[in-house]
């Protein structure tokens, strides 16, 4: 579990968008295909679930070092797979 301490949409793409996250004890930059479900300011401070032992990959031109967990809808709408804010940083989802 990671909480969102910067997003930004990925100059050149539709889809892309860069994230600054915490752990327990480090940060990590992830890149996701969300931005177009999300806005920047939707993801702030919000607690996503990630997949944080990954070899890293590059997306773009920028290295992702995770995966973020999100679901689709019905209607084609991504939804992120969050926690309640009471979870602390590093927890990890059993």
């Amino acid at each position: 579990m990671a909480e969102v301490l910067q997003a930004e949409r990925v100059d050149k793409s539709e889809k892309l968008m860069k994230l600054r996250v915490k752990l327990d004890n480090e940060e990590r930059q992830l890149i996701a295909g969300i931005a177009k479900h999300y806005s920047p300011e939707e993801l702030l401070n919000k607690k996503v679930i990630i997949v944080a032992n990954l070899k890293p990959a590059k997306l773009m031109g920028l290295e992702s070092q995770g995966m973020v967990l999100a679901v689709e809808n019905e209607e084609g709408r991504v939804n992120l797979l969050s926690v309640d804010k009471s979870v602390k940083n590093g927890t990890r989802a059993k």
